[in-house]
């Protein structure tokens, strides 16, 4: 009996060391990555002397990048930050704050560094980004700005057509899942730092009207609804299913009402049946990296390495066959800047995996 103990122990201690150094060659891996990812884009986007950005290496529709890129540029820095990188975040802050508009009705930022849209969307994804980056360093200028960017969602949202935020303050044509999801996960976020129950409220109000309204019968969440007549652009992406994924794990997290979990469960399941297709997900890599948060957020709970396994897939296809020799990632010919933050929060938070349960 001694001898099969000894033995059962050794063999499961050399497993053990195996699968620390495989975890150990992925992580190493994915750092690479990310490193060649920075430098890329400091080199190929980072204007350093206006402290501003490209958005793509090419033609230009305009000197400098709209704020979108900087919404996925923001976040991938905030990753970059949780795997050990020093001050990733404070070139990206500096360049998002000459997007800053005091204009009425509520400060927050515009789609361009010279008077422009403002887009609710926008807004809400650097909202994500200073909370996670909040809750992870407890820094409070990151809840401040993101709760000054709440105040700003809130005038966005109406009754009309039943609730839900419009997509573009100057435009009111259309209640999107990209305005309604991510404000869902600003509020639940909020929310939980906060303890305050109108964060929460919130939540709630925007999270029943995007089910009621853009979610699919398969848990597949559409575009948009038109105000005019209310007809479903019933266009699919992966960030609008990632967002609501994501909104249901955190809800589950925040009441252990199991309704949330299964329904996560549910979306979770169809969700990769639905966009993963011939071994790939669509070429957009930033609404990717979205859907990407929701099954790292459900992993998280459930512990079921099988849910990434597609997604850890996609990452090492992409860099095996998406890649230019200068490394820059993308099948575009003028590769942008969202696509290369894109995949640099993509590898950031795979670095940040307990791969030995994979």
């Amino acid at each position: 009996m001694r001898y099969i103990f000894r033995l059962f122990f050794l063999t499961f201690t050399a497993l053990f060391y195996v699968a620390s150094s495989y975890s150990q060659h992925k992580t190493e891996k994915y750092l690479k990555r990310v490193d060649i990812i920075e430098n890329n884009i400091n080199r190929y986007f980072l204007v350093r002397d206006k402290g501003l950005y490209l958005e793509n290496i090419g033609n230009h529709d305009k000197p400098y990048s709209y704020l979108w890129p900087l919404c996925a540029l923001i976040q991938a820095a905030n990753e970059s930050e949780a795997i050990g990188r020093k001050q990733a975040m404070k070139p990206v802050i500096s360049a998002i704050d000459q997007y800053y508009t005091t204009a009425s009705p509520s400060p927050s930022y515009q789609s361009y560094i010279n008077k422009s849209s403002r887009f609710y969307d926008d807004n809400q994804w650097i909202a994500i980004a200073y909370l996670d980056a909040y809750n992870r360093t407890k820094d409070s200028i990151y809840l401040t700005k993101a709760k000054e960017i709440y105040q700003w969602l809130l005038t966005g949202y109406d009754e009309k057509i039943g609730g839900g935020l419009y997509w573009k303050e100057d435009e009111k044509t259309s209640k999107n899942t990209c305005s309604n999801g991510p404000n869902v996960l600003v509020s639940l976020q909020l929310y939980r730092a906060t303890k305050q129950k109108k964060y929460l409220d919130t939540a709630m109000l925007v999270y029943n009207w995007t089910n009621k309204m853009l979610r699919s019968p398969e848990g597949i969440f559409y575009d948009a609804i038109s105000i005019k007549n209310s007809k479903i652009d019933s266009a699919t992406y992966t960030y609008n299913t990632g967002t609501m994924l994501q909104a249901n794990v955190i809800l589950y997290q925040i009441t252990k009402d199991k309704k949330y979990l299964n329904e996560a469960k549910f979306i979770a399941g169809n969700a990769q049946k639905y966009f993963y297709s011939n071994s790939k997900l669509g070429d957009h890599y930033w609404f990717n990296v979205v859907l990407m948060r929701g099954y790292l957020d459900l992993f998280e709970v459930e512990k079921d390495p099988r849910r990434l396994s597609f997604l850890i897939n996609e990452g090492e296809r992409i860099w095996a066959e998406e890649r230019d020799d200068n490394d820059l990632l993308g099948k575009q010919k003028n590769k942008s800047l969202i696509m290369q933050a894109a995949m640099l929060e993509y590898y950031a938070r795979l670095a940040q995996l307990k791969l030995t349960k994979l």
